[in-house]
């Protein structure tokens, strides 16, 4: 079985963060449509829709030599970069809002990590982006959205990204933790997951808390973030004033002036 490239690799910075790897001559690597950051001279980069199983050749050449590993995804568009210059060359993958970039070595955990779909930030050439999981949450409540998980698979370097604070947690064998389904980021496979419902809708509506949570039972470690990108654009939405929020929301008198103002 073919072995995906070691790539080296640097993350800078504290809370916008963004990964540099450098990549040898006809290494690869993988990301999401719209993540890369900036990339020397030398590399080139091909979009691809779903797997790209229908390109043997080219820049996915390299790529699908890597036997059963294949690019895959639902509905998702992926971008190949590879270094097709002489020597080494650096391209760049910033993370979409404040949190953490967490470098997942694959091979050190059984060659199998579930994340979040929304976290995936990159991978070195071969990794394996599949869907691991899915499960609606209700048509009436959530329009039919899915609790969707995705499954990476391979040997070499992924990267996730984490919003807010990360937490990493080792789970003993039969713990059981359950967090908000937007605040669950990766986990080993050891770890068995489900989606919960929490209870009476008036405690979840009122309560402040979601209808759903992620119930994770150990062995294995699990990634968690404090701020999920949704809870983070529902806070943006919801000070907007074109949306009924307020301008002044972070001054004293602002409620105040609202209720003045007729606005309550």
């Amino acid at each position: 079985m073919a072995q995906m490239h070691e790539i080296d690799y640097q993350i800078f910075g504290s809370e916008m963060q963004y990964v540099e790897i450098e990549l040898d001559p006809q290494e690869a690597a993988v990301a999401e449509a719209g993540g890369m950051m900036y990339m020397e001279d030398g590399i080139a980069l091909e979009t691809v829709f779903g797997d790209g199983s229908q390109q043997k050749s080219g820049f996915l050449g390299a790529l699908m030599g890597a036997g059963k590993r294949l690019l895959t995804g639902e509905s998702l568009f992926m971008t190949i970069f590879m270094n097709q210059g002489s020597g080494k060359k650096k391209v760049a993958f910033a993370a979409p809002y404040p949190g953490k970039i967490i470098p997942l070595h694959l091979a050190d955990m059984g060659g199998q990590i579930i994340c979040q779909k929304d976290s995936f930030l990159c991978a070195a050439k071969g990794v394996s982006v599949g869907i691991a999981f899915q499960k609606k949450l209700g048509v009436g409540l959530f329009g039919g959205e899915g609790f969707i998980m995705q499954k990476l698979e391979g040997d070499g370097y992924a990267f996730v990204h984490a919003g807010g604070t990360l937490m990493e947690r080792t789970l003993a064998p039969g713990e059981l933790i359950r967090v908000d389904t937007g605040c669950l980021v990766a986990l080993q496979p050891s770890v068995s997951y489900d989606i919960e419902y929490v209870g009476k809708v008036k405690s979840a509506l009122f309560g402040g808390e979601g209808l759903f949570f992620a119930t994770l039972r150990g062995p294995g470690k699990v990634w968690l973030q404090s701020l999920p990108l949704s809870r983070l654009a529902n806070r943006i939405y919801a000070a907007m004033p074109a949306t009924g929020g307020s301008r002044e929301e972070g001054s004293v008198l602002g409620g105040l002036g609202n209720i003045l103002g007729g606005d309550r």
